[in-house]
């Protein structure tokens, strides 16, 4: 088959489109013929080395989280996964034409999304609804900032905490404040601005996809006992606030992923693509994303 490998840490140059062996599968798993994939921003920090602390890899690798595609076969242990049927997962190494996967990540893929359209959600959306269902875990009422909700984790979060009676601010730059009022929110806040971070106070949590010196100047304003949700770990600083630091990092959930591609399919809330692309090209989709580039997801097609 062919699929991307990366044989050392580097920049986009690293990942080269070949040929290798198709991965064999396990009684528990299925092998699945990839028909779309996306680029995150966890693959260009594997790509690049900077991840390798908290994920470090063996070479040569293959990356890409999310799965979207066709069950070729199943294992022995394995009922309910028929050939040919559309399965989608937030699992490993799906920049390649066909990977295995255990068969209890997989979930069907709604009858009305497409391969494009599933390819993008797996991880983004277990993400974004594991920062609010098992970190911020808010009560209905409850007030959370959800830092760079016009990203496609946010916008899931955003989904999710609406759905949890929560009333949800979305905490975004100035110029994406008009985009942002279509995220059906309950206020928007420009969190690059000091004026408008002024004015927060008593906030119950904050569900931060965005980090750095932002999260830094939010602290303060997180009620005594209020909780930071994190995707991206503690932030320096956070232990001299009286506040719940709760930095997660997503694991497969099926039947959650089921469900929320599912809500996708009901338009109640959407992961923009901005480009698909060409499995060989992934070099230039690595680039094209590392520099904020697209706004939205690139899909990657075998």
């Amino acid at each position: 088959m062919k699929a991307v490998l990366l044989y050392a840490y580097g920049g986009p140059e690293q990942l080269r489109y070949e040929e290798t062996p198709t991965p064999k599968f396990g009684d528990d798993e299925v092998l699945v013929k990839v028909r779309a994939t996306s680029v995150n921003p966890i693959d260009y920090k594997i790509r690049s080395g900077a991840a390798k602390a908290r994920m470090p890899i063996e070479f040569p690798a293959i990356l890409g989280r999310d799965l979207a595609g066709e069950v070729v076969e199943a294992g022995r242990a394995v009922s309910g996964f028929p050939k040919g049927m559309r399965v989608m997962a937030l699992t490993n190494r799906t920049y390649a034409e066909y990977t295995v996967a255990k068969a209890d990540v997989l979930a069907p893929i709604p009858e009305t999304l497409s391969f494009e359209q599933a390819g993008a959600l797996p991880l983004v959306t277990t993400t974004g609804s594991q920062l609010i269902e098992r970190a911020v875990k808010p009560k209905a009422g409850q007030t959370v900032l959800i830092t760079g909700a016009l990203g496609s984790v946010g916008r899931s979060a955003v989904h999710v905490a609406r759905k949890h009676g929560a009333r949800v601010l979305a905490g975004v730059r100035a110029r994406e404040k008009k985009e942002a009022e279509g995220l059906k929110v309950d206020g928007v806040v420009a969190i690059d601005s000091e004026e408008e971070i002024g004015r927060l106070h008593d906030l119950d949590a904050i569900a931060d996809t965005v980090g750095g010196q932002t999260i830094q100047r939010l602290l303060k304003t997180i009620r005594k006992g209020g909780v930071l949700g994190s995707v991206l770990g503690e932030p320096e600083g956070a232990s001299k606030y009286d506040i719940q630091v709760r930095a997660f990092m997503a694991q497969p959930d099926a039947s959650r992923l089921h469900q929320l591609a599912n809500d996708v399919a009901r338009n109640e809330f959407s992961i923009p693509i901005a480009r698909t692309m060409k499995l060989q090209e992934v070099q230039e989709a690595h680039r094209m994303s590392e520099q904020g580039e697209v706004a939205g997801k690139i899909v990657l097609i075998p």
